[in-house]
């Protein structure tokens, strides 16, 4: 079976367009060699002598001779990072929220992708259950390194039950392979009360910091629960004593894992502090923010980016200018505390929470939250609104669509007011500061693919 590569962009000025491809273009070989995903390519496109095969839109093949420097990029994006299709996850976890989500939602949100390759690329998680000793091979032979692994237990058979799949047994086995072959990996646990805390938990988090440094960070994160489980494994969510106790326990490994390697190791999920109700950790306990992407430490890292912030000078509005900002029930105490904090002349802001009732009134964080809620909650508010700020969050990566398929678009229509999308305490801070001069429409950036040179690779989103 043939790979190819579709090009979905072309870099101004770049080597590609000096060769004349063109966005639809397949590239199915590199000097002979088929291409199974831009790795492959990166690897092929080193040499300084290259046969570039392509195939047009209309079918005829050409090969393209050339010679470049060893550093020189092609300059194009792709429409994926893969050419032989992306490998679907085979697990039935107890927990997986892609199981909970509504129905006759689109398609696309149903797929579940456990690639080796997303994880070495773009820090996706895997289980490494789909797996197969040439993979591991490949991966020790390039030094895919680092990988990020959802581990959730080292107890191979609770594991091969939580996961429904027997290959899951085999964890400990492939974890030792792979830190033996120098590939560095950063894991998960999702949590999930009675199931693989307490005990478990202990046991699994002293697998790992004993696997050596090669073993990078373990993240926890606790179960999400939406209203949608009627045909998924019975599950509970954490009660504020049993999050308690969690970080408890996990603060005796941190100890431990501080005086081993000099940080902390294991971090927690903001979810365990807003369920405990206890304040979120300083910046230290995340050490260099591991998982920060794994939404680790993410609200710590909002209030340092905002406090930053808050030492530039700021012009009073002429007019007054009302703004209510959105975010999702469990943000509201700690962005209500950072926002009474500025004052500018003129300026009006109301925080609102939004419950969650798309997805169910267990799922709190902000990330979760969808158009149609926020139109139907903010639609009977009274008092004066002239602009509406979205968390970037709660958004599809690379589009201005939510998880219902609300768009942007839709909010503004139906609430008659200007909305704009805040990425992070930085921009928030600039929107706050700066309402009138913000552009007036929100800009939708392409989820393409991009290789790069030296083994490096960025997605577009």
């Amino acid at each position: 079976m043939s790979h190819y590569g579709v090009i979905a962009g072309i870099h101004k000025e770049s080597l590609a367009e000096e060769l004349g491809l063109e966005i639809g273009d397949r590239i199915l070989s590199v000097n002979g060699q088929e291409l199974m995903d831009i790795i492959d390519l990166s690897f092929a496109f080193a040499e300084e002598e290259i046969e570039l095969l392509i195939e047009k839109a209309n079918g005829e093949q050409e090969l393209i001779e050339f010679d470049k420097e060893y550093d020189e990029e092609l300059g194009v994006e792709f429409e994926s990072a893969v050419f032989d299709n992306i490998r679907r996850c085979g697990n039935k976890c107890w927990f997986c929220f892609v199981d909970q989500i509504a129905p006759n939602m689109r398609d696309s949100l149903s797929i579940k992708d456990d690639d080796y390759r997303m994880s070495f690329l773009y820090g996706n998680f895997v289980t490494l259950t789909n797996i197969r000793e040439m993979d591991l091979k490949r991966i020790k032979q390039l030094h895919l390194s680092p990988l990020f692994i959802s581990v959730h237990t080292t107890n191979g058979q609770l594991r091969a039950r939580m996961l429904n799949n027997k290959r899951a047994a085999n964890i400990i086995e492939q974890l030792e392979y792979l830190v033996k072959n120098d590939i560095q990996i950063h894991t998960q646990i999702v949590l999930c009360p009675g199931i693989n805390d307490g005990e478990i938990l202990d046991q699994t988090i002293h697998d790992l910091i004993n696997m050596g440094e090669n073993v990078l960070s373990l993240a926890i994160v606790p179960v999400g629960l939406t209203k949608y489980r009627e045909s998924c494994y019975s599950l509970t969510g954490f009660s504020m004593e049993q999050a308690g106790k969690i970080i408890e326990q996990v603060e005796k490994w941190q100890l431990i894992a501080r005086k081993k390697f000099g940080k902390n190791f294991v971090y927690l999920g903001d979810e365990f502090y807003f369920l405990a109700n206890q304040d979120i950790p300083d910046a230290d306990y995340y050490d260099d923010f591991p998982q920060l992407e794994n939404g680790i430490g993410l609200t710590r890292d909002f209030i340092e980016e905002w406090n930053a912030c808050q030492d530039k000078d700021c012009n009073a509005y002429e007019e007054p200018i009302y703004l209510d900002i959105v975010c999702g029930k469990s943000a509201e105490k700690i962005l209500s505390i950072l926002l009474r904090e500025l004052e500018i002349k003129n300026l009006f802001i109301r925080v609102i929470p939004i419950e969650n009732k798309f997805f169910g009134e267990n799922i709190t964080v902000t990330g979760l939250l969808t158009g149609q809620d926020i139109i139907q909650q903010l639609k009977f508010l009274s008092g004066k609104r002239d602009g509406i700020i979205i968390p970037g969050v709660s958004l599809r990566k690379g589009e201005n669509i939510f998880l219902d398929d609300y768009h942007i678009s839709d909010i503004e229509k139906e609430l008659g007011a200007k909305v704009q999308i805040a990425h992070d305490a930085v921009d928030l801070n600039r929107l706050l500061k700066m309402w009138n001069n913000v552009k007036e429409e929100n800009e939708t950036e392409d989820m393409n693919y991009t290789w790069q040179g030296n083994c490096a690779y960025t997605k577009n989103n």
